[in-house]
């Protein structure tokens, strides 16, 4: 079975968006979008029925929520110690594969990389009861790959300050993390040369989004773009989706 998924971070919980956000949504007609920010739950149930995805779920200002044309036999939202965010767990019926959508906590500083790296931490110590399984790990980030450029000219002066006192630089550990525990990042995997900005739309200069697998079950990940060319993206979020297609069971 082909699972097609889109991430999507939908700013601000989407709010007097959802035609812009239910058009680029059918575009790309996916199976499975797993939002971040999707803190009020109407908009959600609003983007269900435009898209015609009978399946949903979100909570008052929890940032992970889903719809999806594909029934799920489960989902659960978790809560790490020391997380901003929840994450949320997704088993669409009829298979083991299961998929964590997640929303790291934001700004770029050293301190905040540090806060990032313990809520990978304790996702991935909740979840490793999982781990001999096909999963996947998708969402906003908030944080760079090792090696990739950042120009921080273009970066709001208040950022900016932030980096200079955090030592004039971006540390990358969130990602060297998963990296270590064994994990691909797909996009990168798929796309070793293009830049796969996310963020933001105005000025794409950032990527942010993610879609992490085991290394073991690379293969299943048989695509991984960025949605940045359809015409009404720039003025329905913040950030372009990613779009992937899996191979389930």
């Amino acid at each position: 079975m082909i699972v097609k998924l889109l991430s999507y971070n939908i700013r601000f919980g989407g709010r007097r968006r959802e035609r812009e956000l239910a058009d680029v949504i059918l575009a790309t007609y996916p199976d499975l979008v797993v939002f971040q920010e999707a803190i009020d739950p109407g908009v959600i149930n609003r983007l269900a029925d435009a898209t015609r995805m009978p399946f949903w779920a979100a909570r008052p200002e929890h940032s992970i929520g889903y719809i999806s044309r594909l029934e799920v036999a489960h989902h659960e939202w978790h809560y790490p110690a020391g997380a901003k965010h929840s994450f949320l767990e997704i088993v669409l019926k009829g298979s083991e594969a299961r998929i964590f959508g997640l929303h790291l906590s934001s700004t770029f500083s050293k301190w905040s990389e540090r806060r990032r790296v313990r809520e990978i931490q304790a996702l991935l110590k909740s979840i490793e009861r999982h781990q001999a399984g096909f999963h996947a790990l998708v969402g906003d980030f908030n944080t760079l790959a090792p090696g990739e450029v950042l120009d921080v000219r273009r970066m709001p002066a208040w950022i900016r300050g932030l980096i200079w006192l955090s030592g004039r630089n971006i540390q990358r550990d969130t990602i060297q993390h998963l990296r270590d525990a064994g994990y691909v990042d797909g996009y990168r995997t798929l796309h070793p040369t293009d830049k796969g900005y996310t963020f933001p739309v105005w000025d794409p200069h950032l990527r942010l989004d993610y879609v992490f697998v085991p290394s073991g079950y690379a293969d299943r990940l048989l695509q991984c773009e960025v949605i940045s060319l359809h015409e009404g993206a720039p003025k329905a979020s913040d950030h372009f989706p990613l779009f992937a297609h899996f191979k389930f069971d």
